[in-house]
């Protein structure tokens, strides 16, 4: 080899190892993400990063969940996402906003409809508009498109604004993996419509944008809050990961005056220039809300009938249970019927009538190990209240009965118009009492014995025989608080 040779050979060597040497000192970070965050803030950024010497970032453009999984598992270092974390493993998670993206619906070009109100929105998404003719156009079905995941960012973000919640379902019967195959979809469709936002389509001539409420999405209607469906834009990272620097590095360059430059060519405003959008986001969401008719910042997943009517029930009880610790304890008449006229005013319609019920309660010191049991044996109409004619058996596990046991209440009684408050059933059950003990009682070789008698319940035994509930079941190998006429129960010694 000639010298000339070996200097080019031993020059080339060096320079590959210089190249080397400054890649391998950069970041080596993977993306994955949401097509959205891919589009309007991670491309070009990585782009300047990587030429800028810090290193390399692998780019896997595909929906919010399965970057934001990846990141949770360790399989990727950041994701993109339009909305905020919901919960779940994603409470790990940081979620960094970056910059302000519009929330638009998008149409084939040549449709006429230029234009539509939050409310049409609404109903569309609900299935109560289903013709291009209601909102002005050709008498035509809507095909409306969305993302088939529920957790997706636009979709989530779009929902939450319009019913309060993200995982609200709605009538779009055309579902993609992403905003970027929903949008192809529409392209195609001269009666399509589906949800993607301004950064997504801003410059794609194939798609037509919707102005809402007669606002145009834009870079500065999002700024200055004219137009109403903006939403974050988010970076995902896991601070457990052990490239948090590198990650931390390059979101602080995404959101510096060269990445900021960046995004606004993507028509996004970044998030420090819209801190007003923030602080004003409750009243956005109040407005939209009053505007369509929903709950604003509802939960993520609405409450069940019978959870919200089993919770006034219980209140009720208990309270009931307090008017009979009021008298027992010489709070007098007057104390026992202020409580129990906030029952009556607190009280709903007639759920629960001839609901047999055990309610205990340990959320304030003054129930502290008190036990009550409700039968309602009438409606409404008759008795004037869910809890009419309601018996109440308290008992305090520490100390001595705060009240004698109810009498059993009879099921097939005739409504007489008169309602037994707690203090007659305790003095009605107290003169009865000593019949009723001589009746079921007895002593035996063994010790102490009760027979159950129909209306008993494993709390008046153990409260009439001064024995904790607790000892009783065990005396008697008992498993649960069930207990039968004519079932035969050690009370004690002799």
């Amino acid at each position: 080899m000639s010298f000339r040779l070996t200097r080019l050979f031993t020059a080339t060597l060096i320079g590959l190892s210089a190249s080397a040497t400054v890649l391998a000192a950069g970041s080596q970070l993977v993306w994955r993400g949401d097509v959205t965050t891919a589009r309007g803030v991670v491309t070009d950024v990585a782009k300047a990063w990587e030429k800028s010497g810090k290193g390399k970032i692998e780019l896997q453009p595909f929906n919010t969940a399965s970057g934001i999984d990846a990141v949770a598992k360790g399989t990727a270092d950041l994701a993109g996402s339009a909305r905020p974390g919901i919960g779940g493993a994603e409470q790990s998670l940081t979620f960094t906003p970056v910059a302000w993206d519009a929330l638009v619906m998008v149409t084939y070009p040549s449709n006429p409809v230029k234009n539509i109100t939050l409310m049409q929105l609404h109903e569309i998404y609900m299935g109560h508009i289903t013709n291009w003719k209601e909102l002005g156009g050709e008498d035509a079905p809507i095909n409306l498109y969305a993302v088939a995941s529920p957790n997706d960012g636009v979709e989530y973000s779009l929902r939450k604004l319009l019913f309060g919640r993200g995982n609200q379902p709605v009538a779009a019967p055309r579902l993609y993996v992403n905003a970027a195959k929903l949008e192809e979809g529409v392209t195609l469709d001269k009666r399509g419509l589906g949800a993607t936002t301004l950064g997504n389509v801003a410059s794609n001539k194939k798609l037509k944008v919707l102005s809402i409420d007669g606002v145009t999405p834009s870079s500065s209607t999002v700024a200055s809050g004219a137009y109403p469906l903006y939403t974050e834009l988010y970076l995902v990272s896991n601070d457990a990961s052990p490239k948090a620097a590198d990650v931390k590095e390059f979101i602080a360059y995404v959101t510096s005056s060269a990445g900021s430059s960046l995004l606004r060519s993507h028509s996004l405003v970044p998030y420090a220039d819209g801190m007003a959008l923030a602080s004003g986001d409750a009243a956005r969401r109040a407005k939209i809300a009053s505007t369509v008719g929903t709950r604003a910042n509802a939960g993520q997943a609405m409450t069940t009938a019978p959870a919200v009517a089993a919770a006034p029930a219980a209140a009720a009880v208990a309270k009931e249970t307090a008017i009979a610790q009021a008298q027992t304890k010489g709070k007098g008449a007057k104390a026992a019927k202020e409580t129990k006229g906030s029952v009556a005013t607190t009280a709903e319609p007639s759920q629960f009538a001839r609901v047999v019920a055990s309610v205990s309660t340990t959320a304030h010191q003054g129930f502290a190990g008190v036990r009550a049991e409700a039968f309602t044996v009438s409606d409404n109409a008759k008795r004037g209240g869910k809890f009419a004619k309601v018996t109440a058996d308290a008992v305090t596990v520490k100390g001595k009965p705060v009240a004698k046991p109810a009498a059993p209440v009879d099921s097939s009684e005739k409504p007489s118009g008169k309602i037994d408050t707690p203090k007659a059933a305790a003095v009605k059950a107290a003169k009865a009492e000593p019949k009723a003990v001589a009746k079921t009682e007895k002593k035996t070789a063994a010790g102490r014995t009760y027979k159950v008698s129909a209306g008993d319940t494993l709390y008046s035994i153990a409260k009439r025989n001064n024995v904790d509930v607790t000892q009783l079941r065990a005396m008697n190998g008992l498993k649960d608080n069930n207990v039968h006429p004519g079932q035969v129960l050690k009370v004690g010694a002799r």
